[in-house]
């Protein structure tokens, strides 16, 4: 078989679908670089979008609103000092961007303004913080980015 300049073309047409495919089926069957959606209920979550506005502004309306600070034991959420805590009710989210698998969400139930969200859950890293919680029927959210 003699080698020419059409032979040469065929075979870089061959070489590069080859390399375009051995991409393509990397990026499919490799579980690294599987990206999931950030919530797997992404549709219903963006109709109550609205909501969470709402609830923003109400927290926005408070004369002290929602505070944390990292401690040795952990990350401390603390809630206005105005506020009777018995009437504090809801619930903390904490996502973790990097892993889905760390997320985890906990119920607010506090003895003083104070909820310690504890150090062995957390890893090193960032973490987006979501506290929607309620106060005398009306609801509030606050999110915030933060590296622990």
């Amino acid at each position: 078989m003699k080698f020419n300049w059409g032979t040469g073309i065929v075979i870089a047409f061959v070489g590069f679908i080859s390399f375009i495919m051995y991409f393509v089926i990397n990026m499919n069957t490799n579980k690294e670089l599987d990206h999931d959606l950030v919530t797997e209920d992404y549709y219903k979550q963006e109709l109550e979008f609205q909501n969470d506005i709402d609830k923003e502004k109400n927290a926005k309306a408070l004369a002290e609103n929602i505070n944390w600070k990292k401690t040795e034991d952990g990350i401390i959420i603390v809630f206005p000092q105005s506020l009777d805590v018995n009437g504090i009710t809801g619930k903390v989210f904490l996502y973790r961007p990097s892993n889905k698998q760390f997320d985890f969400e906990r119920d607010i139930s506090l003895s003083s303004h104070n909820l310690l969200i504890p150090d062995k859950r957390l890893l090193d890293g960032r973490w987006n913080i979501k506290v929607d919680w309620q106060y005398n029927g009306k609801s509030y959210l606050y999110k915030k980015e933060i590296v622990y």
